[in-house]
């Protein structure tokens, strides 16, 4: 053997060499490139969710802010619509015063007739009682003689009438 290489012992070692090398591409290198792809498939899944999820999310604003857009518009209505209702209510209540004020004082009128015309019937019947309490003095006074002349001339004067 020239320069002490025995090519027996070579090809051992190649044969060594080309079991571990298969050994290690069966048990390290295609498990691991698995578990990689697998890992990768993972990650694009959950980055295609999360893609998924934030459109989701957007979507939703959107649609809460048009809500809420929606909310202030109704409650802006809504406002509108009681304070036209308060407005008018406040102008029914204050027709209704005025009513209420016009019969107290029409009422009031009435009242003050009646008792004016009250008094001016007291005063009358009044100066009757004085009237009559006059002429009875004046009768009494006379003698009688001037009842009976006023009544013959009182009888006298309906006959002609």
């Amino acid at each position: 053997m020239p320069l002490n290489i025995d090519w027996q012992q070579i090809l051992l070692h190649l044969l060594n060499f080309a079991i571990l090398a298969c050994g290690l591409y069966f048990l390290l290198y295609k498990p691991v490139k698995n578990f990689m792809a697998w890992r990768k498939t993972q990650y694009d899944e959950r980055e295609a969710e999360a893609a998924r999820n934030e459109s989701q999310a957007e979507s939703l604003r959107r649609q809460y802010e048009e809500m809420i857009r929606d909310a202030r518009r109704e409650i802006t209505q809504m406002k509108e619509q009681a304070s036209e209702e308060l407005e008018a209510e406040k102008r029914q209540q204050l027709e209704e015063a005025r009513k209420e004020a016009r019969k107290i004082i029409n009422t009031a009128r009435k009242t003050a007739e009646l008792r004016t015309q009250k008094i001016l019937d007291d005063a009358h019947e009044e100066i009757r009682a004085l009237a009559v309490g006059m002429v009875e003095k004046l009768v009494i006074g006379s003698g009688g003689d001037a009842l009976d002349r006023f009544l013959t001339e009182a009888e006298r004067d309906g006959g002609k009438t």
